[in-house]
């Protein structure tokens, strides 16, 4: 599930929000209250429950090629690692999409890069919610390969320290360090 052109996406749990009013996430450093959504790049990045810790990495144009090898392996260019723990809740989650006007976002801290965008009014979505469905079965269409560890910690750290791109998300709720 990725956005058409002209969209960013918001992924929720919830099917009945109306609106999207701004808010201060409570683990955002940042005290101006936004709408976050995603672009189609990232979209995958949220296929997952919310709560659920991931790494993510992928191949950049500066990635090296031993970089690659070790940390992504011999054939996939992007993979996303959760814990085993996580395994049952991925399968079992009912995740919804909510599709907005891009006009109404803008990437986040006015970085023309940015995969996040922010909206600083309140939006509606532009149609009702869609099931995004299995996700081990859409990163499977979409080329990413999901991998399953006791813990993410090992190889987060081997990520961070290499030339691959990489997210974290939800790390916090990873088991201990």
């Amino acid at each position: 599930m990725r956005p058409l052109p002209g969209t960013v996406l918001h992924f929720s749990e919830d099917p009945t929000i109306g609106e999207f009013v701004p808010r201060v996430a409570p683990t955002s450093s940042d005290p101006e209250p936004v709408v976050w959504a995603v672009d189609a790049e990232r979209a995958p990045d949220y296929w997952f429950p919310r709560a659920c810790p991931r790494a993510l990495a992928w191949v950049t144009a500066t990635t090296l090629d031993e970089d690659r090898l070790a940390i992504l392996g011999p054939s996939a260019s992007r993979v996303h690692v959760i814990e085993y723990g996580w395994l049952v809740r991925l399968q079992t989650v009912r995740l919804y999409a909510y599709a907005f006007d891009a006009a109404d976002f803008q990437p986040y801290a006015d970085d023309p890069t940015s995969h996040a965008h922010v909206a600083r009014t309140t939006v509606r979505p532009l149609d009702p919610p869609a099931e995004v469905g299995d996700l081990v079965v859409a990163h499977d269409r979409a080329g990413i390969e999901l991998r399953l560890v006791s813990s993410l910690w090992p190889w987060w750290d081997a990520v961070i320290a290499s030339t691959v791109g990489f997210s974290g998300i939800r790390l916090r709720n990873a088991r201990a360090h």
